[in-house]
């Protein structure tokens, strides 16, 4: 017999899943891999505090993301369509990590919590810096993006260190690959935009050999 959270968990999935393949987002997002199906095939496994707390952060910092993209899609989504179609790209990542605490029933620390609104008070903080950063021009905006997805790929790695968990392990993947692909989109399209940036968290070999490589298919 099914379990009722999982099957609800691949039918939002894969619905957001077909919205990308529509045209709603993009296609760079988790791959066939780290879909809810393949997930489900895997063991609930019991969690170390270090899983929990991982888990617990990274479903902010996927809120996190997603909701800054809102605000400069609103801003400056005339000029670029970028914000937009990574934003709709970032609610299938948000809505992954929010499903796996749901898998483990974890409580969710973004229920009820508008746009903009975090429990974690350095989360918060960073939301807020973000915003005003990305607010003041386009060119900043796209380096708030750049930004973002640079630290997410520095926080995944982090966590996949103290996650064994493999369904856990298998959407943190996903997530890194989405990540990947997204810094490429938005440092293309500041490249374009006659910007630049200098990264603050990887070092600049392995920056570079992110962006100067291809999208990544599921």
């Amino acid at each position: 017999m099914n379990h009722p959270t999982i099957t609800r968990f691949s039918a939002i999935f894969l619905a957001s899943l077909a919205l990308v393949a529509c045209g709603g987002g993009t296609d760079e997002d988790l791959d066939k891999r780290g879909s809810p199906t393949s997930v489900n095939t895997l063991p609930i496994a019991a969690l170390s505090q270090a899983e929990i707390d991982s888990l617990l952060y990274m479903r902010e910092e996927e809120k996190l993301a997603g909701d800054v993209y809102i605000r400069m899609d609103a801003l400056w989504g005339r000029s670029v369509p970028v914000f937009s179609n990574i934003t709709a790209s970032e609610a299938t990542h948000t809505e992954a990590v929010r499903q796996l605490l749901q898998r483990y029933s974890l409580p969710d620390p973004a229920a009820g919590n508008a746009v903009g609104v975090f429990q974690n008070p350095d989360l918060q903080a960073l939301h807020n810096q973000l915003v005003a950063e990305g607010s003041v021009s386009l060119i900043d905006a796209l380096k708030v993006g750049v930004h973002i997805e640079e630290l997410d790929m520095v926080d995944i790695n982090t966590h996949l260190a103290s996650v064994d968990n493999q369904d856990i392990r298998r959407v943190y993947e996903s997530l890194l690959q989405g990540s990947r692909n997204h810094l490429r989109a938005y440092y293309q399209t500041l490249l374009k935009q006659g910007g630049s940036y200098t990264p603050q968290y990887l070092s600049q070999a392995e920056f570079d050999a992110i962006v100067n490589s291809a999208m990544e298919r599921g």
